[in-house]
């Protein structure tokens, strides 16, 4: 009789055939011939089946209306229980008369089914609004290793009046705050755990019950504005393009640094949390969970590629270089993520173009630093020959691009090699910087496009050997920029090597500049005679007129500044080592016929030690007036 049971209630039949059929095999066999009392029996306790459920679901949904939309989900833990009870039983009971019942009771269940999800719907959407966990925004940011640099930092900045390369006020610090990488292994709840499986359970049902669609809509719906309130929480305000476009730099690069945290925060603990969850909540369906991620994500990931794609469209400048390098390699680095999370085709290329963008903005933006370097035209000279801004700023700016040296040798990869052409001498010399890294090769460049813009400010000084003051100061700098940072990896020893025997070069000419003429007062040429009968009119000649000059260099040269106290010293051993010997000399032969005559003094007014005593004022950017020196003298 089971089996006769089976075999009608698998068919598809109306009540009549049903009939017909069970006439049929009670005539197979006259043990079949109550079948029709079994049937109804089972239709007796299907009807009590549906009684019982219909109690529960609709006391909860009068409940409910009583309450004004009130939830009693959790005011007891039975009642969800004995209500998700209730819905199987009805789908089990569907699934059953599906084949052929009485639509009376088939309309009966499915009216329930609706109910019931209705409710569902509307507790699936409570449960996940009530076990939101807010966004502990600064717990994660502990969790971010920070990386500062110093840029253009404690070495006086750039002058307010340079203005190509924008303002920054004289002896502040500025730092490019640089957010490393965050852990793979961060993760954090984005629902109260104990709440996940009740949304499964929930979800389950109205899946079951073929509103997938439904359940869908209202978890995406609530979990992108739980995304949204993250993004507020990191900083990220919605902007359009327009409107990013027109902020000013400082509060752009705020703006930037924010970004690049919550891009990271945002793929790697806020997506990969969200993706959990719908992997969870939704495992009984592949569809839905995809498309449930997508919905709940895409709105997140658009805000933050719209600010993207506004910075790679604007205008280009040096000082955002670094943030522009940032946001790439943020999202460079959660890329991986996106591809393996997301597969909406759009969201997917929005990403990808955007990364292409910001690549493309970084390389157009280093273009940019590079011709504002090479066309730097301030007329002004730096009282005493001191380091001019441009190196300032370019050497602290090269410094900071060695830590983006792998993003930046990619970007360049495929450039071309104009710029080997200004810096080979012979073809062995371009096979040595062709090996050369990308980034390698385009420092060099811009290393020597800022060399030749300093030979050029050099002629805006008219004494030729402050000139040389000034390129051994600046082009000293250059080199201990090098030597103490990650640069020297880059530019090489030969770099170095190069350009302190070019120093060396600019202090024989600032010799040769300063000192020849107050050097000819002390040649033997033009006096008439020996030593024991030089004219006494040539020799006090002589000896005023190098007078005259010391006093004049030492005016001058106390009011230079030589920065480097080695390079300083070095200097002033040179200048005695030239200069006293040849005075002593000189004195040697002539001082004594001079001495003890009238006014003796007004002539030979210094001994060696004096003029060696002098020169320790040399350089050291106060200039000391004659009268001091003729005290120091007397």
């Amino acid at each position: 009789m089971a089996t006769a049971q089976q075999i009608v209630n698998s068919l598809n039949t109306t009540k009549n055939v049903r009939e017909d059929m069970l006439l049929i095999l009670s005539s197979f066999d006259n043990r079949l011939s109550n079948i029709s009392d079994f049937i109804k029996t089972d239709s007796d306790s299907q009807s009590s089946i549906l009684d019982a459920a219909e109690k529960i679901i609709l006391r909860s949904d009068s409940g409910m209306s009583s309450n004004a939309g009130a939830s009693s989900w959790d005011d007891s833990a039975g009642e969800s229980r004995y209500y998700l009870a209730a819905i199987d039983e009805i789908l089990d009971l569907l699934d059953k008369l599906s084949v052929g019942p009485d639509s009376e009771v088939v309309d009966r269940a499915e009216t329930l089914v609706q109910v019931a999800m209705s409710r569902l719907e509307e507790e699936f959407g409570h449960i996940l609004i009530r076990n939101t966990v807010p966004l502990d925004a600064e717990s994660l940011y502990g969790s971010i290793r920070r990386v500062s640099f110093s840029f253009a930092a404690n070495e006086g900045e750039i002058y307010e009046e340079f203005e190509n390369f924008g303002e920054v006020e004289t002896g502040s610090v500025c730092f490019h705050e640089r957010g490393a990488s965050l852990g793979d292994d961060l993760c954090v709840d984005l629902i109260n755990s104990e709440a996940v499986m009740d949304l499964k359970g929930i979800a389950d049902r109205m899946m079951r019950s073929g509103y997938e669609k439904e359940c869908v809509q209202v978890y995406s719906s609530v979990r992108r504005d739980a995304l949204d309130e993250c993004l507020v929480i990191l900083g990220v305000e919605k902007l359009s393009i327009e409107e990013v476009q027109k902020i000013e730099w400082k509060p752009l690069d705020e703006k930037m640094k924010k970004w690049v945290r919550a891009v990271k925060i945002g793929v790697k603990v806020l997506l990969r949390g969200e993706k959990r969850l719908c992997d969870v909540i939704f495992s009984g369906s592949d569809s839905a969970r995809e498309v449930c991620f997508n919905e709940t994500a895409k709105g997140c990931l658009m805000q933050l590629l719209n600010f993207a794609e506004a910075v790679a469209i604007g205008r280009r400048s040096p000082e955002k270089l670094f943030r522009i390098l940032d946001m790439y390699d943020a999202l460079s680095g959660v890329f991986p993520d996106l591809e393996a999370m997301v597969t909406d085709e759009f969201v997917y290329s929005e990403a990808k173009g955007v990364l292409a963008g910001l690549g493309m903005a970084a390389k157009g933006t280093f273009v940019e630093f590079e011709n504002a370097v090479k066309s730097e035209t301030s007329r002004k000279p730096m009282l005493g020959g001191v380091i001019h801004p441009l190196t300032r700023y370019v050497m602290n700016y090269v410094k900071l691009l060695v830590d983006y040296s792998d993003t930046l040798n990619s970007l360049l990869e495929n450039d071309d090699d104009d710029e080997l052409n200004g810096l080979q001498n012979d073809d062995g010399e371009r096979f040595q910087l062709e090996s050369l890294s990308p980034i390698a090769r385009r420092l060099l460049a811009l290393l020597s496009t800022l060399e030749s813009n300093l030979e050029e400010k050099s002629t805006l000084y008219e004494d030729g050997a402050m000139q040389y003051i000034f390129l051994m100061n600046n082009i000293l700098y250059m080199v201990q920029k090098v030597k103490d940072s990650e640069l020297i990896k880059i530019l090489g020893d030969q770099w170095v090597r190069k350009h302190r025997g070019q120093i060396r070069q600019y202090a024989t000419a600032y010799l040769r500049a300063a000192w020849t003429k107050a050097l000819l007062c002390l040649k033997d040429e033009g006096i008439g005679g020996s030593s024991n009968n030089a004219s006494k009119v040539a020799l006090k000649e002589r000896f005023k007129n190098f007078n005259a000059c010391f006093e004049e260099i030492y005016r001058i040269q106390t009011g230079w500044k030589v920065l480097d106290p080695q390079l300083r010293e070095e200097l002033r051993i040179s200048i005695s080592q030239k200069v006293l010997p040849a005075y002593r000399s000189f004195m040697g032969r002539f001082g004594n016929q001079l001495e003890g005559g009238r006014h003796a003094g007004k002539y030979i007014k210094y001994t060696p030690d004096d003029l060696e005593n002098y020169l320790i004022d040399l350089f050291e950017g106060t200039p000391l007036v004659l009268h001091h020196l003729r005290r120091k003298s007397s």
